[in-house]
C-alpha cells in the first residue's frame, strides 16, 4: 500500500473490505453486488454501528491492493490480523452473498471464494452449507 493504514481496519471494515473484493475480483464491479453490499451494511447487526461513510475508504484501500502485484495476499494479511476468528463464517457468508448477487458465478469469483476459504480455514463442510444458503437466498 502507497500510505500505511494509521490504525487496524476494524471488523467491520474486514467484512466490506472482502465483499468489496469478492465484487472487483472478476474486474466488473455489478449494481447488484454494490446494493448486496450496502444493504448488508444497512441490515445487519454486525454493523449496528459503523459508519456507512468508511464503506468508501475501505473501498479504495482495497482497489489501491489490488493494482499492487502481492495485493491480494497483503488483503488477506489485514484481514486475518483484524478479523475476530468468531467472525470468519460470517464475512465467507457475506462474500457468497455478494458473489451470488447477480446471479452470475464466474471461474474467477469461484476460485477467489475458494482463496477466501483457505484463508480463513472454512471447514468444507460448513461452507457447503453456507454456499447452499447463498445459492438459496438469490434463486430466481
Amino acid at each position: 500500500m502507497s500510505e500505511q493504514t494509521p490504525h487496524p481496519m476494524s471488523p467491520q471494515d474486514c467484512l466490506v473490505a472482502l465483499m468489496v473484493a469478492v465484487s472487483a475480483s472478476d474486474e466488473n464491479i455489478r449494481t447488484a453486488e454494490l446494493v448486496k453490499i450496502q444493504s448488508a451494511v444497512n441490515m445487519l447487526p454486525v454493523f449496528a454501528d459503523y459508519d456507512m461513510d468508511r464503506v468508501a475508504r475501505v473501498s479504495r484501500t482495497v482497489f489501491d491492493l489490488f493494482e499492487q502485484e502481492d495485493g491480494l495476499e497483503a488483503l488477506f494479511g489485514l484481514i486475518r490480523d483484524d478479523l475476530p476468528e468468531r467472525l470468519f463464517e460470517t464475512a465467507y457468508a457475506l462474500a457468497c452473498d455478494v458473489a451470488a448477487a447477480d446471479g452470475i458465478l464466474g471461474e474467477t469469483e469461484l476460485e477467489f471464494l475458494a482463496e477466501v476459504r483457505y484463508e480463513l480455514n472454512i471447514d468444507r463442510l460448513h461452507a457447503a452449507a453456507i454456499e447452499r444458503g447463498a445459492r438459496a437466498r438469490h434463486m430466481v
